[in-house]
Parts: C-alpha cells; structure tokens; sequence
C-alpha cells in the first residue's frame, strides 16, 4: 500500500473557475455536489454497520469522500502523464494487497475502507488508484516495487504525482473546504479563530499551493 492509511477550498491562485453545482472541479470535469451527497450518504450508511470502529462526524464523512473523489482524478491523470494502461486484473490485485495489510490488524477490507471514509461503491476505484501508484512504482523502479520507502522510484512517485494535480487545477467549493496538497485531502477552509483572551488568530493554510 502507498498512500490508503494516510487518508483517513478556497480556489488556490490559478485554480479553474468552479462550475454551477459543483463540489469540486479538477482540469475538465466537475465532481457534483448530488454526487458527493449520494456517495456521503453511502458511507455513513455503512459506517453504521461497524459501531464504534467508524467515527467520522458527517463533516469529516463528506470531506473523506471528496478527498477521495479528487484523488481518483489526479491518479487518473498521472496513468495518463506516464503512459501507463491498467487492467481490472490489477485493481483486483491491488485491492487484495489493501485487504491484505487491513487483515492484520484483524479487519476485513471493506471495513477498513469504510472506517478510513470510503464509501462502498467507492471501494473499485480505490483499487484503481492504488493499481496506478504500483503501476508507476514498476515502470521507476525498471519492473519491479521498490524495497524502501525512500527509493527514487518513490520520489518519483511523489513528484508525478504533484505534477499532475497541479496541472489539474483543483478547485474545491468553499462549501466543503479547501485541498490540501500535503496528502491531497480536502481540509477545513482558513479562517480567523478566536483565541480563549478573545483575540483571533490565522488558522494554517499548510499545503495551500502544489509543492512542485
């Protein structure tokens, strides 16, 4: 696994225009607000399934799921940047890995996902995305996955990955927060808090703009 445990805007300077009844626009394509209420609502449905193991306030539950959402598009666009074709064999093999790691701490996959804000119909492309990440690992790494996570396959990796959704030019509906380019998750919008002396103080705005 690369990046699945790591989960769980305002428009930045350059960011596309967002479109009527978006939640999100990244390059083209619009992610509908209809579509993040229906797949948010899809996971805490599901969440309900697994008591005290799921947590997420219905904030986080519709953050999770657009952070996802916009994941999927960046990865996308990184298969496309690298040439790379995936095949529903990978995915099959990626989600495997995923259930993989999840069942050693006893947890099946679907659970895991579910309690790390991705909602069930949402589980294939979770596949994906992380068949991509492999993918790319290979083609660095001349065929086959590097043994550490500090290899140069890996900042390649990290490099692509930021090229790409910085050509995508996020746009996140202030509605639901803004994107974070740390972990590429959608966060809480900055703004002012209030201090306990009543004094307000600038809320961190960390990974505003693509590191590359």
């Amino acid at each position: 696994m690369t990046a699945v445990t790591a989960a769980a805007g305002l428009a930045v300077a350059g960011c596309a225009p967002l479109k009527m009844g978006a939640a999100a626009t990244v390059g083209s394509n619009a992610i509908s607000v209809a579509t993040l209420t229906n797949d948010t609502g899809t996971l805490q449905s599901a969440g309900k399934s697994y008591g005290s193991a799921y947590t997420l306030t219905s904030q986080q539950a519709t953050q999770a799921t657009l952070t996802w959402l916009i994941r999927f598009k960046i990865n996308d666009q990184l298969a496309s940047n690298a040439g790379l074709t995936i095949t529903q064999s990978d995915v099959t093999g990626a989600l495997t890995d995923i259930g993989a790691e999840a069942e050693q701490d006893n947890v099946k996959l679907d659970e895991f996902l579910v309690t790390n804000g991705v909602a069930p119909s949402l589980i294939p492309e979770v596949g994906r995305w992380e068949a991509i990440n492999l993918a790319f690992l290979k083609q660095a790494n001349g065929g086959s996955l590097p043994t550490s996570a500090t290899s140069p396959a890996e900042t390649k990796l990290t490099s692509a990955t930021c090229e790409a959704a910085k050509s995508l030019n996020i746009a996140v509906n202030p509605q639901f927060g803004r994107m974070s380019y740390t972990q590429y998750t959608v966060v809480n919008t900055p703004d002012s808090v209030s201090r306990a002396s009543g004094t307000k103080q600038t809320a961190s705005i960390a990974g505003q703009y693509p590191a590359c």
